[in-house]
């Protein structure tokens, strides 16, 4: 429950808590200022490749000013328990590979998030993200004591549909005009997962 969460640091202001989640290939963390330029390079280069999936990207989406923005939205899901973001790292050599987070986390009766996640276009289909998915749910369960994950793709995004039956989700339904994304209201299919389903796999 909420009172768990007292484990992690939560008492900060404008940054998200120097918290590492390894793997053996990848490592999430939250994102740091330093990350910008690396950041904005791996998006820049991918934008063709990630904008059919992802709301309409805003005319500042790649400036310093605009990534400050976001940490400092990052910060603020942090501290009140709404959102958890990370950046996913090669162990490697350090280079950055995308990004996933938990957002719209509900308490009390729920005791549920939503999965979100980006892949860099050259680090797509090479078991990256499937590993740092992975990260995330023990992330989720472990130490937010979430219940449940919830993620959603569209329907013609074959390879994030993999991602997520891969990583133990079920495929629960479809939702007519879920989500906005590249400016247009789009169906999307629905995955769900349960602590006890992701514990015992």
């Amino acid at each position: 429950m909420a009172s768990d969460l007292l484990s992690l640091p939560r008492l900060f202001r404008t940054s998200t808590p120097n918290i590492k989640v390894p793997g053996k290939r990848v490592i999430l963390r939250p994102p740091e200022r330093g990350d910008w330029q690396e950041w904005a390079a791996l998006r820049g280069e991918s934008r063709e490749f990630l904008s059919p999936w992802e709301p309409t990207w805003p005319y500042d989406a790649l400036t310093r000013a605009g990534y400050r923005r976001r940490l400092a939205r990052f910060a603020l899901d942090w501290r009140t328990d709404q959102g958890y973001s990370f950046f996913l790292f090669r162990v490697d050599d350090g280079a950055l590979l995308g990004g996933i987070g938990l957002t719209n986390v509900r308490r009390g009766v729920s005791e549920t998030g939503s999965l979100g996640y980006w892949t860099g276009q050259r680090f797509a289909g090479q078991g990256y993200m499937s590993e740092g998915l992975q990260l995330m749910l023990g992330f989720a369960f472990n130490n937010l004591k979430l219940h449940r994950v919830e993620a959603a793709c569209l329907p013609i995004n074959g390879p994030s549909r993999q991602v997520l039956l891969k990583g133990g989700f079920r495929e629960e339904g479809y939702a007519k005009k879920y989500l906005c994304i590249d400016g247009q209201w789009q169906d999307h299919l629905l995955f769900g997962i349960l602590r006890e389903e992701w514990l015992y796999r």
